[in-house]
C-alpha cells in the first residue's frame, strides 16, 4: 500500500489514480483535479421537476459519451442477475418445491431465497461500485478505464460482502413478515420497504469512497439523506421519467414502420426484424438508464458531501436536486 501524493489515502501499491481524490501520478493531458470540480453557481435559477430531470439526464449523458465503456457494467450486472436467477430457480426445482406457499413456509426454501437475495445483491452492488469508482475518477480529472473501476469494486470485496448480508437479511425478514400478515400489514412494509430503498441511496458511492461497514454505510447515506432531502430524489425520478418517454417513443416508431413494412411485403421476415430491435432499444435503454443513474448518484455524492458540482454538471442545477430540508 502506499498513500496519494495528493490526500494521503492509502492505495495499492499498482493504483496510479486515487479514488478519493481523483489525482493520477502518471502524467496525462487531461485537467487536473481542482478544474473537475466548480463552486455551485448562485445565478442559476430554480428548474422544475422535469426540467431538472431533463438537463441532468442530458449531462450525464455527456459524461457517458466521455466513456461508453461504463455501459458494459450494467451489461456486466444484468447477465449475472440473469444467472442468479436461473441457479435459484434451478434450486427451487431441484429440491422439489412447486407451489408457492410450500415454498414460503419451508426453512430450506426461505434459505434458497437468503442466498440469492445475497447473490442478487453483491452482483448489483459490486458493478454499481465499479462504475460509480470510474464517474468519481472522470469528476475528479481523471481518465478511467474498466480495469480502474474492477480494480476499485475488488479492493472494497470486504465491505460489499457485508453490505449484501446485511441487505439480504433485511430483505428476507421483510418478505417473511409481508408473508404473515393481512392486507393493511403488506401496504405497512411496502411502505418500510420504499423507505429503505430511499436511506440506502447513496450506500454505494458511500462504500466506494469511505469504505465504511454495512450499519455505518447506511447511517452515513441516512445522514445524508437527511441533510440534502429534495424534490423526490429528482436527479433519479428525472432521467428515469425521461428514458421511459424516450423508449415508448423509440418502440413506438419501431413498431409502427416494421408492421407498416410487414404487410406492405407480407414478410415475416420484417416482423421478426422488428420485434428484434424493439428488444435491442429496450435492454440498450436499460443499460444506458442505470449507468445514468449511476452517474447522477455520484455527482450527486460529490455535492452532497462535499458541496462541489463536477464542472459538467455546473450549469444543470444539481444544487436544486438535493435542496437544503428546512427546520
Amino acid at each position: 500500500m502506499k498513500k496519494c501524493p495528493n490526500c494521503a489515502s492509502l492505495m495499492p501499491d499498482d493504483v496510479v489514480r486515487c479514488i478519493r481524490c481523483g489525482f493520477d501520478s502518471k502524467p496525462t493531458d487531461t485537467p487536473v483535479a481542482s478544474a473537475a470540480l466548480v463552486a455551485p453557481s448562485a445565478r442559476v435559477e430554480r428548474k422544475g421537476r422535469f426540467s431538472t430531470g431533463w438537463t441532468l439526464a442530458r449531462q450525464s449523458f455527456r459524461v457517458l459519451m466521455m466513456d461508453k465503456s461504463l455501459l458494459v457494467f450494467p451489461m456486466l450486472s444484468g447477465i449475472a442477475s440473469f444467472f442468479v436467477l436461473a441457479s435459484f430457480l434451478g434450486g427451487l426445482f431441484a429440491v422439489g418445491y412447486s407451489g408457492h406457499k410450500e415454498a414460503m413456509n419451508d426453512t430450506t426454501a426461505w434459505a434458497l431465497l437468503f442466498a440469492y437475495y445475497f447473490a442478487n445483491y453483491f452482483v448489483i452492488v459490486f458493478f454499481n461500485s465499479a462504475l460509480v469508482a470510474c464517474a468519481m475518477v472522470r469528476f475528479r480529472g481523471g481518465t478511467p478505464t474498466l480495469r480502474d473501476g474492477l480494480r476499485e469494486a475488488r479492493s472494497r470485496i470486504t465491505q460489499i460482502v457485508a453490505w449484501a448480508l446485511f441487505a439480504a437479511t433485511v430483505g428476507v425478514a421483510l418478505r417473511m413478515i409481508a408473508e404473515r400478515v393481512g392486507f393493511i400489514g403488506k401496504i405497512v412494509i411496502a411502505i418500510l420497504g420504499a423507505a429503505w430503498t430511499v436511506a440506502t441511496y447513496f450506500v454505494v458511492p458511500v462504500l466506494v469512497v469511505e469504505k465504511l461497514g454495512p450499519y455505518d454505510a447506511l447511517k452515513r447515506s441516512t445522514g445524508i439523506i437527511r441533510k440534502t432531502w429534495g424534490e423526490s430524489l429528482v436527479g433519479n425520478v428525472g432521467i428515469g421519467l425521461v428514458t421511459t418517454l424516450v423508449t415508448i417513443l423509440a418502440v413506438v416508431m419501431t413498431g409502427a414502420l416494421t408492421g407498416l413494412a410487414a404487410a406492405k411485403f407480407a414478410s415475416i421476415g420484417v416482423a421478426i426484424t422488428g420485434a428484434v430491435l424493439i428488444l435491442l432499444i429496450i435492454v440498450g435503454s436499460a443499460l444506458i438508464s442505470s449507468a445514468l443513474s449511476s452517474i447522477v448518484l455520484s455527482a450527486s455524492y460529490l455535492y452532497a458531501t462535499e458541496g462541489k458540482v463536477p464542472r459538467v454538471f455546473a450549469d444543470a442545477g444539481l444544487q436544486y436536486a438535493f435542496a437544503q430540508k428546512k427546520k
